[in-house]
């Protein structure tokens, strides 16, 4: 059985401020430092064969603070997990999107990359990482958007309505083929 440890980023400025990130490449706010050594000590106290990052910073500064923790070296950057392109929109906040766009802003062609892109792209990804590595505990550090939508990909019938909180891990395993989900947003690590 392979086990995927799916955790969103540490909190970004722009997470606290309500705007769009996308691929903008943002760094970890000092609370989301905080939260990503609060993610790195539970994990300590498991059994982890990998770590692979979006090759966004926040994500990568995320990873390097769990690997250093469970003394691991990064396996790879894998831009096939990178969030979901936010198009024009990205950088703004709800109240600059409605005041450019209007009320039905999100009816609108503005660039955003589709979820069935989304579950494509990053339900391949995290595929090539379980081929890869057959029988290993690995994790994943991704972003909210992406993570949803290459849940929806590998596991079909999960209800990914609730959004990933920042630095949530979401246990997976494949055994035959077969994907299912252990852990859903769990952040006990963050006595919130």
């Amino acid at each position: 059985m392979t086990t995927i440890g799916l955790i969103r980023h540490g909190s970004t400025y722009w997470n606290k401020e309500g705007r769009i990130q996308g691929h903008t490449d943002n760094s970890l706010d000092e609370e989301g430092l905080q939260q990503a050594a609060a993610i790195a000590e539970r994990l300590s106290g498991e059994q982890w064969d990998f770590i692979y990052s979006s090759d966004l910073l926040r994500a990568r500064q995320t990873a390097e603070v769990i690997a250093t923790r469970l003394g691991i070296e990064i396996t790879g950057l894998v831009p096939g997990i990178r969030e979901m392109s936010g198009g024009l929109i990205e950088g703004t906040l709800e109240t600059e999107r409605v005041e450019r766009w209007g009320h039905e802003w999100k009816n609108m062609e503005l660039g955003l990359e589709s979820f069935e892109a989304g579950l494509l792209r990053g339900s391949q990804a995290i595929k090539e990482i379980a081929k890869k590595h057959h029988g290993a505990n690995i994790l994943v550090v991704s972003h909210g958007a992406i993570l949803r939508s290459t849940l929806k990909g590998l596991i079909p019938e999960l209800d990914v309505s609730e959004f990933l909180k920042n630095t949530s891990i979401t246990r997976i395993t494949q055994a035959d083929d077969v994907w299912s989900c252990e852990l859903y947003n769990s952040v006990e690590h963050l006595n919130i």
